[in-house]
């Protein structure tokens, strides 16, 4: 698949954020549902007076109730467009977007650029709060309460055995002809002033439900309901495993999106879209 824009199209670049609490997550739905592509995408049709919808990719979608503080997207508009309305678009956009999603950066992209495969990690933080008392009012959408007290360096010794490269089968909701084969960063967490415990988890990508699910395992153990070797004789045994739980999505947030520079572009491109496989594993 080419990465080579259009004659007569400008790929531009979109730096983003939003709460996802009230969309039913990033793409486009059947329906009528509210999502952050459609409403990004329709409020770029009336500032542009186009009568055409331009279409966004975007570096990671993000599921119903996850928020974004650093998502990238890209679109393809053409030259003309871009070229008469590039100077106020960001003005516009931001007063035509509802105020639970901003475009924060808009720029022409370098020669190859595509926000989804150009891009070499994505960084979440998921939030949660063992305060006997309940999350802080202010926070409740953006922070999950546990109500059992959380031991977090036993959750780090536990997150220490997911490191690497490993099929993630046990963490992701499968897809058809979709691989869980990813690598893991970084994961960690850290218990704040405020007793807030913030999990960062990066990695080349993420298949559906991996952080939500990583997280999950790491509170029964946190909370002593499994010792720290449990998370990773999961991964090892290479199926769901019933008492890994999905929590819930409104403690979780993308971060940050990672990308090499311009002239490695193209080459990331192509290996991302190769279909991975561990070493020794066969191809069929």
């Amino acid at each position: 698949m080419s990465d080579e824009v259009e004659p007569g199209f400008v790929r531009v670049r979109l730096d983003l954020s939003y709460d996802g609490s009230e969309f039913s997550g990033w793409a486009k739905q059947a329906g009528g549902r509210r999502t952050v592509q459609g409403e990004i995408e329709d409020a770029l049709r009336t500032v542009t007076r186009s009568p055409r919808t331009y279409e966004l990719t975007v570096a990671g979608r993000t599921d119903a109730g996850v928020h974004a503080r650093g998502q990238v997207a890209h679109v393809d508009l053409p030259r003309e467009v871009w070229a008469e309305h590039h100077g106020k678009l960001l003005k516009r956009l931001a007063g035509r977007l509802s105020r639970d999603v901003r475009v924060w950066a808009l720029r022409e992209a370098p020669s190859g650029f595509n926000a989804r495969f150009s891009a070499v990690w994505r960084r979440y933080a998921y939030r949660v709060t063992d305060n006997p008392g309940g999350v802080d009012p202010l926070l409740r959408g953006h922070v999950l309460w546990h109500d059992w007290p959380l031991d977090v360096d036993a959750m780090n010794e536990a997150a220490r055995g997911l490191l690497g490269e490993h099929d993630f089968a046990a963490y992701c909701k499968k897809r058809e002809g979709a691989t869980t084969i990813r690598t893991l960063q970084e994961l960690s967490l850290v218990r704040g002033d405020d007793g807030i415990i913030t999990a960062t988890v990066r990695a080349d990508a993420f298949c559906h439900n991996m952080v939500r699910s990583l997280i999950g395992a790491l509170l029964f153990v946190g909370d002593g309901h499994r010792t720290p070797d449990w998370p990773a004789n999961v991964l090892a045994a290479g199926v769901r495993d019933s008492a890994v739980h999905v929590v819930r999505p409104h403690g979780l947030t993308l971060e940050e999106v990672g990308y090499p520079a311009d002239e490695l572009l193209a080459a990331r491109n192509k290996e991302a879209r190769n279909r991975r496989t561990l070493p020794g594993a066969g191809c069929c």
